[in-house]
């Protein structure tokens, strides 16, 4: 069994439908890397992740406020973007610590730049370009990754 998934993306839909799939194996909390470039479709993903929890409203990218909490009925989802932190440091006056609990699902764009500050993921997620189009890979980085790795490929 492998601790990798991919998948081809052909368009924003099929992105945003991966992040509904996704959002079923997550469910019970998962620290969630994503990477790639701008554009990529990390954001799209997110957004997917949340509205399959069963948020309904809009989902924005936290490109200037950090993090943008989704506290739904049995999961709070944190949705960080750390593209424009200055300093991890900054991540520990913000009481980074605090989101994550056994049970949230913290997703993190541009971890890179948080490191040392942010724990280990439990998936790290790849979004590439393939021309128009996306490829995404999802690999496992802790136990409970693999079993989220293996249930997706078993949906596939």
């Amino acid at each position: 069994m492998s601790n990798t998934f991919s998948q081809h993306l052909a368009d924003e839909a099929q992105t945003v439908a991966m992040g509904e799939r996704l959002c079923k194996y997550i469910k019970n909390g998962a620290v969630l890397f994503l990477h790639g470039d701008l554009g990529a479709g990390k954001t799209t993903l997110s957004r997917g992740i949340v509205q399959g929890m069963g948020h309904t409203g809009k989902v924005k990218s936290p490109t200037y406020t950090l993090v943008e909490p989704y506290e739904l009925d049995d999961v709070s989802i944190y949705h960080f973007d750390l593209y424009r932190l200055g300093d991890p440091e900054e991540l520990e006056y913000m009481g980074i610590r605090d989101y994550f609990s056994p049970n949230a699902i913290c997703i993190i764009e541009w971890p890179q730049k948080g490191a040392g500050f942010i724990p280990s993921p439990d998936l790290n997620v790849e979004m590439a370009y393939d021309g128009e189009q996306r490829t995404i890979t999802v690999s496992a980085n802790s136990e409970r990754g693999k079993t989220i790795v293996m249930q997706l490929g078993q949906d596939a």
